[in-house]
């Protein structure tokens, strides 16, 4: 039994000493996946809008006055005003649209003619939206 509590001993031992010496860039899961940081938009939240969204709110397209290119284009909103609010997903119509259930006076649930996002999707937007809706000032060029 002591043999086996040493060799597990040991490699936590060594576990933690290849992480001391890797210093900065080994991130606990946790902090990769942290909904508040620029990384979460562009590694998670931006590849779904360039999917779903790109078409008619990037790049020249801006239908209904909505370009999701930038951080100030995203948060200005569109025609019918800001469809992001930071902190809330219940109040913010993009969140509604994506989820099909905007109001019936606002634009048609989104993304128009395709099909509805995934829940996985829907709800990864959602935590961002709730986590403050963090995005870098200039993220890359869509693909």
């Amino acid at each position: 039994m002591r043999r086996v509590f040493a060799g597990v001993g040991i490699l936590v031992a060594a576990v933690l000493a290849g992480w001391v010496l890797a210093g900065p860039t080994l991130r606990p899961v946790a902090a990769q996946d942290a909904a508040n940081t620029p990384a979460f938009y562009t590694e998670k939240v931006r590849p779904l809008f360039v999917t779903n969204c790109g078409k008619c709110h990037m790049d020249m397209n801006h239908k209904g006055g909505l370009s999701l290119q930038t951080k100030d284009s995203t948060m200005k909103g569109g025609r019918h005003g800001a469809v992001i609010v930071p902190g809330d997903p219940a109040n913010s119509l993009l969140v509604k649209l994506i989820r099909h259930e905007g109001p019936p006076d606002d634009p048609r649930p989104m993304p128009a003619k395709a099909p509805k996002m995934s829940d996985a999707d829907i709800a990864t937007i959602e935590q961002w939206v709730k986590a403050g809706a963090v995005m870098p000032d200039d993220p890359a060029p869509a693909p």
